[in-house]
């Protein structure tokens, strides 16, 4: 299937923001012949910085396959910005509402037509104190599986450096370097075919965040935690210690 051209406003919007981020990020960009030159496919990225989706989309666009994000649906309601993302076709993503799943579906939709989703499968910025790729959600893994499109992992680094996780000013010299590394395809063809359970879900998932894990270890020059930081098990534990420290209160109170 062949290519969807770029169009006036994705070509619009990289006018824009093309030249800061030329300005605020030198760039070291490999593995681009790994992004597929025809046909759908997704690709899966860590998320360390409010600044990575403008330095992730000015790698892809330069290869000349436009990602389509899936993003927040109220950036789509009003004015410049939410033209731009009608515009350049961006994904819009309803939480806890009934049209939650309509993202899932347009991913599908997209890829079959031979176009790009990119997904952030962390599915928020990275909680990882070392800004490693926390455990990931399935929405891609379950676009991966219905479609059978290729999965093209992307680890980035160095946006993050410019503006880290939750920080409100950049840290802009010295000037930093926006890292991009692309792999091959993650082999899914092991779960193809077979009933779409939560558990092989997770399986996929992890499968495809240990691959983007895999090219950041290459980036960084080091290994990562050999468990990913998962959030909910954080969560659960911070819980579990609360409830423990108030029993422990109660318990004092009730010796006096």
């Amino acid at each position: 299937m062949p290519r969807r051209r770029i169009g006036f406003w994705y070509r619009f919007t990289a006018v824009l923001c093309k030249p800061p981020l030329v300005v605020l990020l030198k760039r070291d960009w490999r593995g681009m012949e790994n992004i597929p030159a025809d046909g759908g496919f997704i690709t899966v990225v860590n998320h360390n910085s409010h600044v990575d989706p403008f330095a992730y989309a000015h790698y892809q666009y330069n290869t000349g396959r436009v990602p389509r994000f899936l993003a927040k649906s109220g950036l789509f309601k009003k004015g410049f910005v939410g033209a731009a993302m009608r515009g350049t076709g961006q994904i819009p993503v309803y939480r806890e509402s009934t049209d939650a799943l309509s993202a899932f579906r347009a991913a599908i939709d997209a890829v079959e037509r031979g176009e790009c989703v990119a997904f952030y499968p962390e599915g928020t910025l990275t909680r990882d104190p070392n800004g490693w790729p926390m455990t990931g959600k399935t929405g891609a893994a379950r676009v991966a599986l219905q479609t059978k499109c290729p999965v093209i992992p992307v680890a980035q680094w160095g946006a993050n450096e410019l503006l880290p996780p939750y920080a409100k000013k950049p840290n802009l010299l010295p000037r930093k370097t926006h890292h991009v590394l692309a792999g091959p395809s993650v082999d899914l063809t092991r779960f193809y075919d077979r009933e779409m359970s939560p558990e092989l879900l997770k399986e996929a998932t992890e499968a495809i965040m240990a691959a983007i894990t895999r090219l950041l270890e290459e980036i960084r020059g080091e290994k990562a935690p050999e468990k990913p930081y998962d959030p909910r098990e954080v969560r659960i534990a911070q819980r579990r210690r609360t409830a423990a420290q108030e029993r422990a209160r109660q318990k004092e109170g009730q010796g006096k």
